[in-house]
C-alpha cells in the first residue's frame, strides 16, 4: 500500500494568497474533494477536527482532498467577508484543484459556517454547468445565513446534524431540511454536540458512504 501524501500549498485567491493543504492516498485519485472550515471569527481554521476527519475519510477512500484557510485566517491574506468573499475563495480553490486533477468528480463539504460557503459555491458551480458530485453539509447554520436562496445545486445533498447541537438550533435545521428544494438526505446524531466530540469516527463513516465510487 502506497503512502499518503500531505502537501502544503499556496493558492492565488481573489483577496490574496490562500494557505492550503492537499492530501492524497498516494494512488492516482479517483475523485477530488474540498472541505470548508467553520467560522473564522470564532476560531475556525482548516485544522478543525471535523474538517480534518472529513479530509482523512476522503484521502483514505482514494481521493485528493483540499482544505484551506479562508481569507484572513492563518497565512491566508484578506479579511473576513461574511461568507460572500469566502465563497470566492472556495471557487478559486476549486479552480486550482480542477486544473491539477482535470475531469475528476468533486465532493464538496463544509462544517458549520463552512457549510454555507460550500452550499453557495455549489449553487454557483451548478449555474456554470459544473455541478459537484455530492454536497455534504455538517451542522449548517440555517438560522444565521441565507440558505433559503440556495434552491438548486444539481447534485445529491447530505445534511448531518446533531440533535444536541449547542451552536446551531437542530430543530431549525430539521425544518429547513423538510422545506428546501434541495431535498437533502438527513442524518441525525443523538448525544453529540456541535463539534461531534466522541463521534468523529461515526461522522467519517457517514462521509465515506457518500463519497463518489
Amino acid at each position: 500500500m502506497s503512502r499518503a501524501s500531505i502537501e502544503k500549498v499556496s493558492l492565488n485567491g481573489p483577496a490574496g494568497t490562500l494557505e492550503a493543504v492537499l492530501e492524497a492516498s498516494g494512488e492516482a485519485p479517483s475523485f477530488m474533494a474540498i472541505v470548508c472550515h467553520p467560522h473564522p471569527l470564532f476560531g475556525g481554521t482548516m485544522n478543525n477536527k471535523v474538517v480534518t476527519t472529513l479530509c482523512r475519510a476522503c484521502r483514505d477512500a482514494g481521493g485528493a482532498v483540499l482544505r484551506f484557510n479562508f481569507r484572513g485566517v492563518g497565512a491566508s491574506q484578506g479579511a473576513y467577508s461574511d461568507g460572500i468573499g469566502e465563497c470566492e475563495d472556495l471557487l478559486a480553490a476549486e479552480s486550482w484543484l480542477s486544473q491539477r486533477y482535470p475531469g475528476l468528480p468533486l465532493w464538496l463539504a463544509g462544517f458549520s459556517f463552512g457549510s454555507f460557503v460550500a452550499a453557495r459555491g455549489a449553487r454557483i458551480l451548478a449555474d456554470n454547468n459544473r455541478p459537484v458530485q455530492h454536497l455534504f453539509l455538517v451542522a449548517p447554520p440555517v438560522h444565521h445565513y441565507d440558505f433559503v436562496s440556495i434552491d438548486r445545486v444539481d447534485c445529491p445533498v447530505t445534511v448531518v446534524q446533531s440533535e444536541d447541537d449547542e451552536v446551531v438550533p437542530a430543530e431549525q435545521v430539521f425544518a429547513w431540511q423538510q422545506q428546501t428544494p434541495l431535498a437533502p438526505d438527513l442524518i441525525r446524531f443523538s448525544d453529540a454536540g456541535h463539534f461531534f466530540h466522541g463521534r468523529l469516527i461515526q461522522l467519517a463513516e457517514v462521509a465515506r458512504s457518500r463519497l463518489p465510487e
